[in-house]
């Protein structure tokens, strides 16, 4: 089953307070009832600012190979795209928990115009994914001298 989690570079705060609330409502209802939780498993991410120009967008894909990911952009929006078969259930496996997904799941995060895509990695479970803002000089601030009249 495949679901989607759209995401702007920079979130609104109510957003993740809201988000942040229906987690630990779900969390509950899953220490309470034993049971799953209401909504389709989420991929973690971290995003990290390098520099005033650079982020870096660190994905968790346990068990995922490069073969299965995907990472594109169009306009000014990152897919990043994971399909993986599922194994078939053995009859002899008896599992206490299965928390780990590894079907399909889409992440789309909507970054602007006038990004750029520099590379992805996959190292240890982690897609990280680097992205360059390009700013246009025509869009860049410009500095306007204040000239003092007072002064001779």
């Amino acid at each position: 089953m495949a679901h989607i989690k759209p995401f702007s570079l920079f979130p609104v705060i109510s957003d993740n307070v809201l988000s942040n609330r229906v987690d630990q409502i779900e969390r509950l209802f899953s220490q309470l009832t034993g049971s799953k939780s209401i909504s389709s498993p989420i991929q973690t991410y971290n995003l990290k600012q390098v520099d005033d120009n650079h982020y870096e967008l660190i994905v968790s894909v346990p068990g995922y190979q490069e073969s299965d990911l995907a990472v594109s952009l169009k306009e000014g929006r990152l897919f990043v795209e994971g399909r993986k078969e599922e194994k078939t259930k053995d009859e002899n496996e008896k599992w206490i928990h299965r928390g780990i997904t590894q079907g399909q799941f889409t992440l789309q995060f909507d970054l602007g115009k006038n990004v750029k895509i520099e590379k992805a990695s996959l190292s240890s479970g982690l897609l990280t994914v680097s992205i360059e803002y390009e700013v246009p000089e025509e869009e860049k601030p410009v500095m306007i001298a204040i000239e003092n009249k007072d002064k001779k």
